[in-house]
C-alpha cells in the first residue's frame, strides 16, 4: 500500500513514480525503521510496560489457476512471497525471500546492470532485523487466481509487477460489491493464515483489516452483502484456528465509513453509515452492524438456526435507518436554506437598498 503505490505507481503519497527501484528501496527503509523502533522500545520500556511491538502487513491469497500445473503452483507462491513475504521474511527470518532475491536478481543482470534493483541488507542489519516482530497483524481482503506469464527484460520496462513473471485473474462469479479491486473469496483467508503459520513457525497473529465496500451512491443499510462476508470470512478463519493457526484477535474494517487513500469518501467500507453531506457527519447503523454484534457476543457461530436468525434481526432493525437517512436529505436542504440561502437573500436585500437610497440621494441633490 505504501511502498508500490507510494513509490511505483504513485497512486498514493508521496505519488512518486520510480518504476523498478523505488518500491523496493522505500520497503528497505521500512523494515529497518520497523526493527529500530522493535529494539528501542525493547532496550528502553519493555522491562517496564511488558508490551508487544509488532508490524501489520496487507495480505491477498494467490491461488493457482491450474492446480495441477507446476508453473502455475510456483507463481502462485511467488505471488504471496512477493506480497507479503516481501516484508515478513526479513523479520523473521533476516533477508528478503529467495525468490525475490532470484527473480529480481536474474532481471536486472539481463538489463545489464551490476547490481540487483533489490537492495540487500548487510549481515549485521540481517541480525539486526531478524525476531523484530511479537505479533504479525494482517490486513487480508480478497484472493486473486494466479498463472505463469513471462516478461521480457529492457532497461525502461522494469517493475514491481513485471519482475514477479505472473498474471493475476478473478473469476466472474466472486462476488464484488465495491472496490473494483475486492472480490469476496473467503477460502482464501484460511489458506493465507496457514501459510503464515508454516512460512513462520505459527506466530501470533491478530487481524487488523477485513471487510467489504460498496459503492458511494449506495445508501442501503440493508448490507446483506457485508452481512454474508463477515460470515464466510469469520467462519474460515475458526477453521485456520481449528487447524492450529495461532489466531489471538479479529478487527473488522471499518467502523465508520472513512477517507480511503486515493480513493477519498467514495467508497464505503463502515459498519456505520456516514452522511458526508451534512456539516454534522451524522451516522446510521448498517444492518452489519447488528449481525457483528453477535459474532462478537458469541465468539463465534453457535448453530445454523440461532445464525439465520441473527441475519433475520440485523434485516429488521435497519429498515428504520433506512427512513432516517431518507429523510436527510431533506434536513440537509432545510439546513442550507436556513444556513446559507436566507442569508444571503438578506445581504441582497440589504445591498440593493443601500443602492436605491444612494440613487434617491443623488437625485434630491
Amino acid at each position: 500500500s505504501v511502498a508500490v503505490e507510494g513509490y511505483e505507481t504513485g497512486e498514493h503519497a508521496p505519488g512518486l513514480k520510480l518504476r523498478g527501484t523505488g518500491a523496493y528501496r522505500a520497503a528497505h527503509h521500512m523494515i529497518k525503521a520497523h526493527a529500530k523502533v522493535w529494539h528501542t522500545y525493547d532496550t528502553k520500556w519493555r522491562g517496564k510496560q511488558k508490551g508487544l511491538v509488532g508490524i501489520s502487513l496487507s495480505g491477498d491469497w494467490g491461488e493457482p489457476v491450474d492446480i495441477s500445473n507446476q508453473k502455475d503452483i510456483e507463481a502462485a507462491e511467488r505471488y504471496v512471497q512477493f506480497y507479503m513475504g516481501w516484508f515478513a521474511t526479513p523479520i523473521f527470518h533476516g533477508d528478503y525471500p529467495q525468490v525475490m532475491k532470484d527473480f529480481i536478481g536474474r532481471k536486472s543482470a539481463q538489463q545489464g546492470l551490476g547490481t540487483s534493483r533489490l537492495p540487500t541488507f548487510s549481515s549485521q542489519e540481517k541480525s539486526y532485523v531478524k525476531g523484530t516482530c511479537d505479533f504479525l497483524g494482517i490486513g487480508h481482503f480478497t484472493t486473486r487466481y494466479i498463472t505463469q506469464k513471462n516478461y521480457q527484460s529492457g532497461r525502461g520496462s522494469s517493475s514491481y509487477f513485471t519482475d514477479r513473471d505472473l498474471a493475476e485473474l478473478v473469476d466472474p462469479r466472486w462476488p464484488d460489491p465495491g472496490s473494483e479491486w475486492l472480490y469476496a473469496v473467503p477460502w482464501g483467508f484460511r489458506r493465507l493464515l496457514n501459510f503464515v503459520k508454516a512460512q513462520y513457525k505459527n506466530p501470533m497473529i491478530y487481524v487488523t483489516e477485513n471487510g467489504v465496500s460498496e459503492k458511494i451512491m449506495c445508501t442501503e443499510l440493508c448490507d446483506d452483502w457485508r452481512i454474508q462476508y463477515y460470515k464466510d470470512y469469520t467462519n474460515e478463519m475458526l477453521k485456520a484456528i481449528k487447524d492450529g493457526v495461532n489466531v489471538r484477535g479479529y478487527t473488522a474494517w471499518s467502523l465508520l465509513d472513512k477517507f480511503e487513500w486515493d480513493e477519498g469518501y467514495s467508497e464505503r467500507f463502515g459498519l456505520y453509515y456516514v452522511d458526508f453531506r451534512n456539516k454534522n457527519k451524522p451516522r446510521y447503523p448498517k444492518a452489519s452492524v447488528q449481525y457483528y454484534k453477535r459474532i462478537i457476543g458469541s465468539n463465534g457461530f453457535p448453530n445454523q438456526r440461532e445464525v439465520e436468525n441473527w441475519k433475520r434481526k440485523a434485516t429488521e432493525t435497519c429498515s428504520s435507518s433506512n427512513q432516517l437517512l431518507a429523510a436527510d436529505p431533506l434536513t440537509s436542504h432545510m439546513e442550507m436554506v436556513t444556513e446559507v440561502v436566507v442569508p444571503t437573500v438578506c445581504t441582497l436585500c440589504i445591498l440593493l437598498s443601500a443602492v436605491f437610497l444612494m440613487f434617491l440621494l443623488r437625485r434630491h441633490n
